[in-house]
């Protein structure tokens, strides 16, 4: 394996890049993807692409529960059918949390205050309980006492790279080449997002890694 160059994250980030940002997470992202065998162009093109959507350029660390009444309906329309279902979580980022992930994916009910402890964090954002304890167990971090641990670099640069490996994702990476690139990158974005939110802006992003990284395609 070749570890990314400063230079190159640069160039990965794009037009607007700070130095400052490379210094936060060239070695993290470089010592994560050691840890994760994500070890070749190809594997660290698609991993850094779908990074840099989910974090927003490695700025966001943690999900934004912050809605209008009117949004939250067309985010989680089963749980708030209309405005005047909403509007007691509208703008309160702490109580939607613990109402839309109440009592799934190893939270407790919506008293518990699960939810928001264990909402999305990290570059790839763990949520939920189990999937906290998940990646604890394999990183050897109190994720459970220390949940914001997931906002340091080290350990957000980790369990992404964690959740990759653990969902298969650098055997499909080895197959994002020629004809079939573009299809085992949505079988990549939809493991990492459950969907194609934001496909576009990821395929452009890969694009723009692979090119950085000197991927043949």
């Amino acid at each position: 394996m070749q570890d990314i160059t400063a230079a190159q994250l640069l160039g990965i980030l794009g037009k607007g890049a700070q130095q400052a940002t490379v210094d936060t997470w060239l070695l993290a992202l470089n010592r994560a993807m050691a840890e994760r065998e994500i070890n070749t162009g190809g594997r660290q093109a698609a991993f850094l692409a779908q990074l840099l959507h989910e974090s927003g350029n490695l700025r966001v660390l943690s999900e934004n529960l912050n809605y209008s009444a009117a949004r939250l309906p067309q985010v989680w329309p089963t749980r708030f059918p209309n405005e005047q279902a909403a509007q007691p979580y509208a703008n309160s980022p702490e109580r939607l949390a613990n109402r839309v992930y109440a009592s799934r994916m190893g939270n407790g009910d919506e008293a518990s205050g699960d939810g928001w402890r264990y909402r999305g964090r990290g570059l790839i954002q763990l949520t939920g309980r189990s999937n906290y304890a998940a990646c604890a167990g394999a990183l050897d971090l109190d994720l459970i006492a220390q949940p914001d641990l997931l906002l340091q670099p080290g350990p957000a640069a980790r369990s992404a790279a964690w959740f990759w490996q653990s969902r298969g994702l650098n055997a499909i990476a080895d197959g994002a080449a020629g004809a079939s690139a573009n299809s085992a990158f949505v079988r990549i974005t939809r493991a990492i997002n459950g969907g194609t939110v934001g496909l576009t802006e990821r395929l452009s992003l890969w694009d723009r890694c692979r090119e950085v990284l000197a991927v043949l395609r």
